[in-house]
């Protein structure tokens, strides 16, 4: 879901980064004032080579391209939107800089994506239905934060007149649905697994 650099003009790519520069700040302001905040340092600082590493990670798929995970619908889950927002940056500026992913005119862009629309959307979808069934929770937040961050994409990339929308429709919506189910499926088992072996990592964020 990177963005590389040269796909936004200079223009929208400023635009992005402006946004970007804004959720951060209201994203760092919120973790000071968080009580919690010495624990979430260390949880987000884990989960940042965690996510560098998982997400840049290419598994063979039966759809012939290869898949990557994005990690940031469970952190948000765990730690919750805004701390998941900030692992999503500094996520992305690594990649950005040590592995060819993306790039640095286009880091906001895949930040808004991939950072704070998954993070928003899938923290949402949980805390709406955790009470009435969690393991669903977890399964559709995942779900619907990438679903949204697809949409989100295609809309970035209808603005830079790269691809029209049916070809966006057609190739990317199939291609994450399929991505979400399993990472939907995986996060279920992991916090589950959480919930039972460091059940404190849960109440982190509560």
């Amino acid at each position: 879901m990177h963005i590389p650099d040269g796909i936004i003009t200079i223009d929208q790519a400023l635009i992005y980064w402006i946004l970007t520069i804004l959720i951060m700040a209201i994203c760092f302001y919120k973790l000071q004032k968080d009580s919690q905040k010495d624990k979430k340092i260390v949880s987000m600082a884990i989960f940042s080579v965690f996510t560098v590493i998982i997400t840049s990670l290419s598994i063979p798929s039966p759809l012939g391209v290869p898949i990557h995970f994005f990690l940031i619908p469970l952190i948000a889950i765990i730690l919750g939107p805004y701390s998941s927002s900030i692992v999503a940056f500094i996520s992305l500026i690594i990649q950005a800089l040590a592995l060819n992913m993306g790039g640095l005119t286009s880091l906001g862009a895949n930040f808004i994506v991939i950072g704070f629309i998954i993070s928003i959307t899938a923290y949402f979808f949980y805390t709406l239905f955790k009470d009435l069934n969690e393991k669903f929770a977890i399964f559709g937040g995942t779900v619907i934060g990438i679903i949204f961050a697809t949409l989100g994409q295609i809309i970035i990339l209808l603005i830079s007149g790269t691809m029209s929308l049916n070809a966006l429709l057609a190739t990317l919506l199939p291609f994450y649905l399929f991505i979400s189910i399993i990472e939907g499926a995986a996060n279920v088992v992991i916090i589950s697994a959480i919930k039972t072996m460091k059940p404190e990592i849960m109440e982190i964020n509560e």
